[in-house]
């Protein structure tokens, strides 16, 4: 297998809802971006490694996905999808021109065609949703944009015409051979939550050390879960900026609604999870519901406390008690206090999650566990009511998080009280104090089930 690692990069661009970002989730082979009809769904800038050709070798880039060119954002944040199409070909090596054969050449069209000829990198016509040999009659009227040599009729919604598109992309960019999947594993995958306008954004361009994501003032910026790749120290990670989450009454639409749900899609994925909040602001419902959600799904979390510097006469210790007030199942999880906006902080952060991640990760020898359950055990005996509680038996089954299977004479015996205590002490003896545990019991009703 070659180590290399880099890419080449391909650009897709184009005035909104011609399917540009359709035509990712197509090369991709999975559902990235967002796609729903309306214009401007898309705002930042999504990077994701697609495979063009199966067998001996593969072909692998890197596909870019922007906003529409000459979008009129609903929030009036065209300017700053702009400055993200201008980063991406920035960085692409070619570059895909996608129009409608459906709406024909419109003024926007145009316009993207004309930035489009004073690019210096290679430039392909593509001409979406035609379905079936009538609207391919039509098609050839793009020429007249005068970008690109040829066109390429394809339907991303259908996956026609796509072979052809594949072999004039790898013609174009030689190196995307590789024997299996290049992209070599992240270190960490760590997604960002919170409310909306809480700092997420400014969070992922420090961590990523460019302006990958739009940062604005209006709350809901961010729309789709967007992977962000960056290296530290020759290390690669992964940061998930999810969409801001706001009361269920409050979604608009369905981008609301899909941005919802992959925010949560987002703490499954995770390894680690950054639940940042606004110190200037009050908690809700929304950080409960989240970390209700992150004790449910056993992540690893840091409560990040953002806009810091704006704190006037607040102690970090005053912090902490209100927050095992609001949220009391995550007196385990460490507080990190910082300002993205400042870059105050950041680096430290990225730190403790590594730690947690590392510590998520760790594996104890079956017989520590024993001798830390007995020792709990008769420590402290749960209430039997005549019945005499007994762990025969435990051991480690998973990592990330640490999952331990205690088989016991009687699981009726051990209420939540007695399993809240039990995960205390693994946690606080064997050396995961700041990281979720998960226990799981078994008994003889269980064997016998099986």
């Amino acid at each position: 297998m070659t180590t290399e690692t880099k890419l080449r990069r391909v650009a897709i661009v184009g005035r909104p809802n011609v399917g540009k970002s359709t035509l990712l989730n197509r090369m991709c082979g999975s559902r990235v971006s967002i796609v729903e009809p309306t214009a401007g769904v898309t705002r930042d800038r999504i990077s994701v490694p697609a495979r063009l050709f199966n067998g001996s070798p593969e072909h692998w880039i890197e596909v870019i996905d922007t906003g529409g060119i000459g979008i009129v954002d609903r929030d009036d944040l065209g300017p700053h999808v702009e400055e993200q199409i201008r980063g991406a070909l920035a960085v692409a090596e070619l570059v895909l021109f996608v129009v409608d054969v459906r709406d024909g050449i419109t003024p926007l069209d145009r316009e993207v065609a004309s930035r489009l000829r004073s690019v210096k990198i290679p430039v392909l016509m593509v001409v979406n949703k035609v379905e079936g040999e009538k609207l391919r009659w039509g098609a050839e009227e793009f020429l007249a944009l005068g970008v690109g040599e040829d066109a390429f009729y394809i339907s991303a919604q259908n996956g026609e015409g796509l072979t052809e598109l594949y072999e004039k992309i790898v013609e174009l960019l030689p190196g995307t051979e590789f024997d299996e999947r290049p992209v070599t594993q992240a270190v960490m995958k760590l997604a960002v939550v919170g409310r909306r306008n809480a700092g997420k954004s400014t969070l992922i361009n420090n961590l990523a050390r460019e302006e990958r994501m739009i940062v604005s003032e209006i709350p809901g910026t961010t729309r789709d879960a967007v992977d962000v790749i960056f290296e530290r120290d020759g290390r690669r990670f992964v940061a998930i900026d999810t969409a801001g989450l706001r009361k269920k009454s409050s979604l608009a639409d369905a981008i609301e609604f899909y941005s919802d749900a992959r925010s949560h899609k987002g703490v499954r994925r995770a390894d680690v999870t950054v639940l940042l909040f606004d110190v200037t602001e009050r908690f809700s419902g929304i950080e409960k519901r989240l970390a209700r959600y992150v004790i449910d799904h056993h992540k690893p979390v840091i409560l990040a406390a953002n806009k810091w510097d704006l704190v006037d006469g607040f102690e970090p210790e005053d912090f902490r008690k209100y927050i095992d007030e609001q949220l009391p199942g995550l007196a385990w999880a460490p507080v990190a206090f910082l300002s993205a906006k400042n870059n105050e902080g950041v680096n430290e952060l990225l730190q403790l999650a590594e730690e947690l991640f590392e510590a998520s990760s760790r594996r104890v020898s079956t017989g520590e566990l024993n001798r830390v359950l007995k020792s709990a055990l008769e420590a402290r005996s749960p209430s039997s009511r005549g019945y005499r509680a007994n762990i025969k038996y435990a051991t480690q089954v998973e990592t990330s998080p640490p999952t331990f299977v205690l088989f016991v004479n009687d699981k009726r015996l051990f209420g939540k009280a007695y399993m809240r205590y039990l995960e205390n002490r693994l946690r606080q003896d064997l050396g995961f104090d700041e990281v979720p545990v998960r226990i799981v019991l078994r008994d003889r009703g269980d064997e016998e089930e099986a």
